[in-house]
């Protein structure tokens, strides 16, 4: 079959239409249609100005509200696993999940990262307290940790995660954002509903291609992470897609595949909205970085984990998106003692012109960024645009 030949404009535009970046974020608050579009939401415990997840279903709805979330959780809609990381998942994927659950349970207990250090019997009395008493955090046991590094764990709560990567526990509800495990047959019901691991492999294949739209085998592989290479580029041959050559942000043309649902809306979509949008480095339309500079030319590295010295920009740095370009990067955060979102960093791309109009539409989504994180509006400590 000959390749559809995209543009990078119409690449751009596919993949922000495919997250839900395309449109003005005036949807309704619909957390759990937000979460089946994206696939999963990824959820991460650093609370800068609001928590990640929180931003994420923000970004595509101005009027979601923090913390509501978690009822879906509560209510067994949504189920807590691992994907790239912690993610939360819509509770129709756990039938081709219980892959996910026995790969991630046996590398769990070989890697020395989980192996907890306790005896087959102290395992055994962890989960029969839980299966006693109910859901636990991990605040209801004290083994205590043995090490002085920055992520050392005590020893209980990496045999709790050993049986949650397994589906042997799983995440009933959180509370302030702490885990309370529970049994896995309590909270997700029958995970193995006796699909090969083939079966599941193609069933979630299919699921990440309906969400991304425009894939290689590598990308599709990496969507889910509960997959292998080889499986992805087999499906890939087998599936029903449209092969395509996409143009790069320098020009350059790769191939790759489009969704045929995705390509067919191609000609309909808008153009994408001219306001400014401060997207969370945690963000799936985000998250793999080699793809954003390929299709955006935006180089974007997360350096929350990088020694300060190292830093090129800061800790909790978020891309700017305006239209179908990233047109920056700014460092803000919560100043608990004031009141106020404070803006400590701000970097224009080389190419981009930061005129008066550009810089009002900043302000406005600053402005909008404070009200739904609770601050009474915005201050800079660093030259403004």
């Amino acid at each position: 079959m000959i390749a559809t030949r995209l543009t990078n404009r119409d690449a751009r535009r596919l993949w922000l239409a495919a997250h839900g970046l395309l449109d003005a974020p005036t949807r309704a608050p619909d957390v759990m249609a937000i979460i089946r579009d994206l696939g999963f939401l990824q959820i991460d415990t650093i609370r800068n100005v609001v928590r990640a997840h929180d931003h994420i279903l923000w970004s595509r709805a101005h009027t979601y509200r923090e913390g509501r979330v978690w009822r879906h959780l509560a209510r067994r809609e949504l189920f807590e696993h691992f994907t790239h990381d912690a993610s939360l998942i819509p509770r129709e994927v756990l039938p081709d999940w219980h892959r996910q659950f026995r790969r991630l349970g046996a590398k769990a207990a070989r890697g020395a990262w989980y192996q907890s250090g306790l005896a087959r019997g102290e395992i055994d009395a962890i989960r029969a307290r839980i299966a006693e008493e109910g859901a636990l955090s991990t605040h209801a046991f004290d083994t205590k940790v043995e090490s002085r590094e920055m992520w050392a764990r005590p020893p209980h709560k990496k045999a709790l995660d050993q049986m949650w990567y397994a589906g042997d526990l799983a995440t009933c509800h959180r509370e302030n954002f702490v885990k309370f495990y529970d049994l896995g047959d309590r909270v997700l019901g029958g995970i193995d509903h006796g699909r090969s691991e083939a079966e599941q492999a193609g069933a979630l294949h299919d699921a990440a291609m309906a969400r991304l739209g425009l894939a290689n085998a590598s990308e599709l592989n990496r969507y889910w992470d509960a997959t292998g290479p080889a499986e992805a580029r087999d499906w890939t041959e087998r599936a029903d897609l449209v092969p395509v050559e996409v143009e790069a942000a320098d020009g350059t043309v790769a191939r790759s595949f489009a969704h045929p649902e995705h390509l067919a809306r191609l000609p309909d979509l808008a153009d994408p909205t001219t306001r400014i949008r401060i997207v969370n480095p945690f963000d799936p339309a985000f998250r793999d970085r080699a793809r954003t500079e390929r299709l955006f030319g935006f180089h974007y590295r997360n350096e929350m984990f990088v020694p300060q010295a190292k830093r090129v920009y800061g800790y909790y740095v978020y891309p700017l998106l305006e239209g179908d370009r990233f047109v920056g990067r700014t460092e803000v955060k919560a100043d608990k003692a004031s009141g106020m979102l404070t803006v400590t960093g701000f970097w224009p791309e080389p190419s981009v012109r930061w005129g008066a109009g550009r810089t009002a539409r900043l302000d406005a989504e600053l402005d909008r960024f404070a009200r739904f994180g609770g601050q009474a509006g915005v201050t800079w400590t660093c030259p403004r645009p």
